[in-house]
C-alpha cells in the first residue's frame, strides 16, 4: 500500500505594512516639531527684534548645558549602577528557598531586562536634567559672582561666599545625593533580585557577592561623604537660618554658634569616618562595621544635633536670653539695616504739636500749596467720563502721580494714559480685521493738576483731549505698547496708502476718524510677518489661520505682541522683581512706561527674612487690578537696582544700571554684558521723571516697624515695635494704608520735595491708634542727565513721644465721621441717588504737629457714575475742619487763617481748550468754581417752628438738584449740570441751617 505524502503547506509570505502608518507617525512628528518651533523661533525674533537676543541665547544655553549635564550624570550614574550590578550578578544563584521565590521574577522582567536598562536611568535623567536647567541662575551668578568687600560677623568670610557661592554648593551636593541615593537604590534591587545579595539564608552565610559587596560599599561611602559635606555647609548656612519659635530674629543665636554649628562639625567627621568603615568593608568583607557606625551616626545626630543644642537653650539661654542673645540680636540688626539699605536712616524727635494755633503753616507754605486733592485711586472714573473720547478708550482704575514743570513751576500731577480697550467696542465691531489691523493703538496722555480741582469739583486738566491739547508741547502720542493692549496687532500697509489703522476720532474729516499707516519702512516695533515662512509660525503661534491668509498681512507688516510693559521688562530682565506699578511719563517727546527692577537674594547672613507679597500687600494691591503686588518670594536682601523704560509707541526696552554699587547687579553685568546700559545715559528729561519705587518703600517701612530700634536690648523686649495702619478708607478687609507721593517739607528742611510717605501706629492688636511715628523718603531723582539728586533716597524718620496722643489715621478718620457737623452733611450729600466717597487720608508734618486732609467725592448711584470732588476734611489735633475748599477747612482748623494758602485758595479752574465743551458755560466763558453758600437761612435763622419746614424743603431741593443734574451729564449739557450743581450746593447749605435751627 502505498500513501501520498501530505502537501507542504506554502510558505507564508511576511505581511508587508502599508505606507499608511509610518505617513501618519512622520507627519504627526512633523506637527509637533513645528508647534514647538512656532513657540521657540518666534521667541527669537522677538528678542531679536528688540535688541536682547543675547539674553535668550545666555538662557538657553546655559539652561542646554546644565540639562545635558544633568541628564548625563543622572543617567550615566544610574545607569552604570544597574548595569554592573546585572553583570556582576553571579552565575548560579544560590540554592535556597528566598532564590526560588525570585525566580519568577526574574523571569517575568528578563523580556524587559533590555529596556529596563536604558529607558529607567533615561527618564531619570530627564528629570534630573529638567531639575538642574531650572539652577541657570545659581549657576551663572556663581560663576560671576565675586567678592563684596565685607565679611560675616560669625566666620569672617566676605559676603560674597553666602550670596554666590554657598547656593551653588548646596545645589550641587543635594543634586550629587540624589544621583547617589538613586544609584544605590537601583544596585541593590539588582543584586538582590539576581543573588547578588540575600536578605534570608542560612548562620554564617555570605549575604554579599564580592562584587555586589564592593559596589555597595563604594556607593555607601559617597553617601555617606555627600551627607558629610551637607552638614559642613549647614554651618555657613545657618547664618540665614529664619526665626523660629520664641526667636524674632534671623540668624544664628548663642544656641547655634556654641551647640549647633559644633555639632555640624562632629557630624560633617563622623559621616566622613564611617566613610571610611565603607570602604574597608568593600576589602574585609565585615558589614558590622559599617552598621554600628551608621547606628552611631543616627544616635549622634539625635543626641549631639537635637538634644545637647535643646539643653543648652533651656537651661543656659533661656534663663538669661536677654544677656545670651544680646551679641546676635545685635548682628541680626546691623545686617538687616545694611541688607535692605536702611543704614543711613536720619531719625529726630518730633514733639507733635495738637492745638491747632492761627498762622501755624506759615513756615509750611509751599507744602500747603501743593497738598494733593486729587485721589489717582478714585478719579479714574471722572477721567474716563470726561476724557475717554470714544467707548474703546480706557484708563486704568488707579492712576499715577508725577510731578512736572509748568509756567517754571514742578506741579504734583496726576496723569494716565488713554489706552486701546477692545471691549469698548460694539459685538457688531468685533471681528479679526477690527482687533487686529484696525483698532491697533491708543491714544494720548491725559493729566490734571493734583493740588486744584476744576469746574463743579471735576479734575483740573491741563492736558488732555484728542488730538492732546495742553502744556505738554508736541509728543508722539499713539500708545501702540500699553497694560491693556490687544494680545497681538499687525500693522503697516502699502506706502503708497494712508493706512487702515484708526488713528483717532475727527467729526471733519467726513468719516468720522483719521486713518493711519504705522511707518514699518522707517520704525520697527515688532518682528516682521510679510513672508509666509512667519506668516506660518505666528498663524500657529496664535492659533489664528486668518494671518495666513489676510491680504492686509504683508511684505510690510510688523506683528506686535508681548505689549503690555511688566512683561516686556520681565523678559529681557529676568534676573529682577519688577515694581509693581508701572506709570507712563512724557519724555523728550515720546510717552514712557518707566518700571522699577529688583535683585533680591535669601542668603545675606543675619539679615531678617521677609515675604515680599506680605510686605507689598496694602489696600491699593487689595482693590486694583494694574497695580499688583511682588511675587510671594522670601528674601532677605533688596536693592532697586534698574530702572527700566518702555516705549510706548515703538515698544523699545531700555535698561539702565542704577544702583552700580550692587554686588549682585555686577554679576548679572558680567552675564549679560551688553543689555544695560549705565546712568550716564538718562537724560535730563527721564531723570526728572524717576523717583523712589513704592514696593522698595513698603519694604523698608515694614522693616522699619521693629529695626528703628538698634539697641539689642530694646529690641528683645519687643515694647517699641510699630506697624502700619489699616487704611480707614477700606473697611472691608484690614490691609495697611498705603505710601503716598506728595510734595512736603519735614521739619528742619529748608524747602519742599517731592516724597513717599508713610506713618506708624503702635504695634500688637489691642494698641491705641495714634501716631508713632512719621516716614518720609526723597523721591525726586532730579533733573540733571546721567547724575541723581544728592538727597534722592534719604529716609527721614520722625518718632514721637511714646505717651504721643496724636491721632492715628484710624482715629482721625473715626473723628471725621463721628463729628456731627461733617456727619449731617455727609448725610445730606449722601441722601438720594448720590453716594459719597472718602479719598485718600493724607498725613503731613507741618505747623509743628500731624495734619490730616482727606478729599471727599460725591457721585451718582447709578447710571453714569463718576466722582466729583465737592468737600474736604482735615484735622489737626482734635480740631477738625470741613469746607468746600482746603483753603476754607484750613482756614476753620487754624482760627480762621492757617497762614498758608492752599492750591485751590481763589483759583479759577484750569481747562484746555480741547474740554472747553465739558467745562464752560452756554455762553463759552470758564465756569468759576462754586462760591460758598450764602443763603438768607444761614444768616438769617427763621423761628424755630418753621426750622422743619425749611429742612424738609430743602432737602427736596437737593433732590430735584440731583435728578437734573444727572439727566444733564446723560445728555452732555454741562452748562446744565453746572446749574444743577449750584443748586445742589444752595440746598445743602440751606439744609444745613435748618438742622442746626432744629438742634438750637
Amino acid at each position: 500500500m502505498t500513501f501520498a505524502s501530505p502537501p507542504r503547506p506554502r510558505p507564508v509570505a511576511p505581511r508587508r505594512r502599508g505606507p499608511l502608518v509610518p505617513t501618519l507617525i512622520t507627519l504627526a512628528v512633523l506637527a509637533v516639531l513645528l508647534l514647538v518651533l512656532a513657540q521657540v523661533w518666534t521667541e527669537v525674533l522677538w528678542f531679536s527684534q528688540l535688541g536682547f537676543v543675547e539674553v535668550l541665547r545666555t538662557e538657553w544655553l546655559t539652561r542646554a548645558l546644565l540639562f545635558v549635564l544633568g541628564f548625563a550624570i543622572m543617567a550615566a550614574g544610574v545607569g552604570f549602577s544597574l548595569s554592573y550590578a546585572y553583570r556582576a550578578r553571579p552565575v548560579y544563584a544560590p540554592s535556597t528557598q528566598e532564590q526560588a521565590n525570585l525566580d519568577q521574577y526574574r523571569e517575568a522582567i528578563e523580556p524587559l531586562r533590555r529596556l529596563v536598562l536604558v529607558v529607567g536611568p533615561v527618564v531619570l535623567g530627564l528629570f534630573a536634567g529638567g531639575a538642574a536647567s531650572q539652577q541657570w541662575s545659581t549657576v551663572q551668578l556663581w560663576l560671576n559672582g565675586g567678592e563684596v568687600g565685607e565679611v560675616d560677623p560669625q566666620w569672617g568670610i566676605d559676603l560674597g561666599f553666602y550670596l554666590f557661592t554657598l547656593p551653588a554648593l548646596r545645589f550641587v551636593v543635594s543634586f550629587l545625593m540624589a544621583v547617589l541615593v538613586l544609584s544605590t537604590v537601583a544596585a541593590v534591587a539588582t543584586h538582590y533580585l539576581y543573588g547578588g545579595l540575600r536578605i534570608g539564608g542560612g548562620a554564617g552565610a555570605p549575604r554579599t557577592t564580592r562584587a555586589a559587596r564592593v559596589h555597595l560599599s563604594v556607593l555607601g561611602a559617597l553617601v555617606l561623604l555627600a551627607i558629610a559635606a551637607g552638614y559642613w555647609l549647614d554651618r555657613y548656612s545657618i547664618l540665614t537660618k529664619q526665626q523660629t519659635g520664641e526667636q524674632r530674629w534671623q540668624g544664628a543665636g548663642f544656641t547655634d554658634v556654641h551647640a549647633v554649628i559644633p555639632s555640624k562639625a562632629i557630624l560633617a567627621v563622623a559621616a566622613v569616618v564611617v566613610a571610611g568603615a565603607f570602604i574597608a568593608t568593600a576589602f574585609t568583607g565585615n558589614w558590622r562595621l559599617p552598621a554600628i557606625g551608621v547606628g552611631l551616626m543616627v544616635v549622634a545626630a539625635v543626641v549631639v544635633g537635637g538634644v545637647y543644642p535643646a539643653v543648652v537653650q533651656r537651661f543656659q539661654v533661656q534663663p538669661n536670653q536677654q544677656d545670651a542673645e544680646q551679641e546676635y540680636i545685635q548682628r541680626n540688626i546691623d545686617a538687616t539695616l545694611a541688607a535692605y539699605d536702611l543704614e543711613d536712616v536720619e531719625t529726630s524727635e518730633y514733639d507733635a504739636k495738637v492745638t491747632a494755633e492761627p498762622g501755624a503753616l506759615r513756615e509750611n507754605a509751599q507744602t500747603t500749596a501743593s497738598i494733593r486733592l486729587l485721589d489717582p485711586n478714585i478719579v479714574s472714573p471722572s477721567f474716563k467720563q470726561l476724557q475717554q473720547i470714544r467707548g474703546f478708550y480706557n484708563f486704568p482704575d488707579s492712576l499715577s502721580v508725577d510731578r512736572y514743570t509748568i509756567d517754571g513751576e514742578s506741579r504734583d500731577t496726576v496723569i494716565a494714559v488713554r489706552e486701546l480697550d477692545l471691549e469698548g467696542l460694539n459685538a457688531a465691531q468685533r471681528n479679526w480685521t477690527n482687533d487686529t489691523t484696525v483698532y491697533t493703538h491708543g491714544f494720548g496722555v491725559v493729566a490734571a493738576y493734583g493740588n486744584t480741582r476744576g469746574a463743579r469739583g471735576a479734575p483740573a486738566f491741563w492736558e488732555g483731549g484728542i488730538p492732546s491739547v495742553g502744556q505738554l508741547g508736541e509728543y508722539e502720542p499713539r500708545i501702540y505698547f500699553g497694560q491693556s493692549s490687544p494680545e497681538y496687532s499687525i500693522v503697516g500697509g502699502p506706502e503708497d496708502s494712508d493706512g487702515w489703522e484708526f488713528d483717532y476720532p475727527d467729526d471733519d474729516t467726513g468719516t468720522g476718524s483719521v486713518p493711519f499707516r504705522f511707518p514699518t519702512q522707517d520704525v520697527s516695533a515688532g518682528p516682521t510677518v510679510g513672508g509666509l515662512w512667519h506668516k506660518v509660525l505666528y498663524a500657529l503661534k496664535f492659533g489664528d489661520e486668518q494671518i495666513l491668509f489676510s491680504e492686509r498681512v504683508n511684505e510690510n507688516s510688523q506683528i506686535l505682541y508681548d505689549r503690555d510693559p511688566r512683561d516686556r521688562v520681565a523678559k529681557v530682565a529676568p534676573y529682577l522683581d519688577l515694581d509693581g506699578r508701572v506709570y507712563p511719563a512724557v519724555v523728550d517727546g515720546r510717552v514712557k512706561w518707566i518700571i522699577d527692577g529688583y535683585t533680591t537674594s535669601d542668603q545675606y547672613p543675619y539679615a531678617a527674612v521677609r515675604s515680599l507679597e506680605d510686605a507689598t500687600t496694602d489696600s491699593l494691591t487689595e482693590r486694583s487690578s494694574t497695580v499688583q503686588a511682588l511675587l510671594p518670594k522670601q528674601v532677605n536682601y533688596i536693592r532697586n537696582s534698574v530702572k527700566a523704560t518702555v516705549d510706548a509707541y515703538d515698544g523699545s526696552v531700555d535698561l539702565y544700571a542704577w544702583d552700580t554699587e550692587d554686588p549682585i547687579l555686577k554679576a548679572w553685568t558680567k552675564v549679560f554684558p551688553t543689555s544695560l546700559q549705565p546712568m550716564s545715559e538718562i537724560s535730563a528729561d527721564l531723570m526728572s521723571h524717576l523717583r523712589y519705587p513704592e514696593d522698595l518703600f513698603k519694604v523698608q517701612r515694614a522693616l522699619l516697624g521693629q529695626y528703628h530700634v538698634t539697641s539689642a536690648s530694646e529690641f528683645f523686649s519687643g515694647n517699641d515695635f510699630w506697624q502700619n495702619p489699616a487704611d480707614p478708607t477700606v473697611t472691608s478687609t484690614d490691609v495697611p494704608q498705603p505710601p503716598y507721593y506728595l510734595t512736603l517739607q519735614m521739619p528742619g528742611e529748608d524747602e519742599a520735595s517731592f516724597s513717599l510717605m508713610s506713618t506708624f501706629i503702635p504695634g500688637g492688636g489691642n494698641a491705641r491708634n495714634v501716631l508713632t511715628g512719621y516716614l518720609a523718603v526723597d523721591a525726586e531723582a532730579g533733573n540733571t542727565a546721567g547724575q541723581v539728586s544728592e538727597t534722592y533716597g534719604k529716609m527721614r524718620l520722625l518718632e514721637l513721644p511714646r505717651d504721643s496722643t496724636v491721632p492715628g489715621p484710624g482715629q482721625a478718620s473715626a473723628n471725621f465721621t463721628a463729628d456731627p457737623t461733617v456727619s449731617n452733611e455727609l448725610n445730606i450729600l449722601q441722601r438720594g441717588d448720590s453716594t459719597v466717597r472718602r479719598g485718600n487720608l493724607l498725613t503731613l508734618p507741618v505747623g509743628g504737629g500731624l495734619l490730616y486732609v482727606q478729599p471727599v467725592y460725591v457721585q451718582a448711584a447709578s447710571g453714569t457714575t463718576f466722582p466729583l470732588l465737592q468737600r474736604v476734611l482735615v484735622s489737626f489735633g482734635d480740631k477738625i475742619g470741613f469746607a468746600e475748599t482746603l483753603d476754607g477747612a484750613l482756614d476753620q482748623v487754624f482760627g480762621g487763617d492757617s497762614g498758608a494758602d492752599a492750591g485751590d485758595a481763589g483759583a479759577e479752574p484750569v481747562i484746555p481748550p480741547d474740554v472747553a465743551d465739558e467745562g464752560e458755560e452756554a455762553d463759552g466763558s470758564t465756569a468759576a468754581p462754586t462760591p460758598a453758600p450764602t443763603s438768607e437761612a444761614t444768616s438769617q435763622p427763621a423761628p424755630d417752628a418753621d426750622a422743619r419746614t425749611a429742612l424738609d424743603e430743602a432737602l427736596q431741593r437737593a433732590q430735584q438738584a440731583i435728578v437734573d443734574g444727572e439727566a444733564a451729564l446723560a445728555d452732555r449739557d454741562f452748562a446744565k449740570y453746572g446749574e444743577a450743581q449750584d443748586r445742589l450746593d444752595q440746598a445743602i447749605a440751606d439744609a444745613i441751617a435748618a438742622e442746626e435751627r432744629l438742634a438750637g
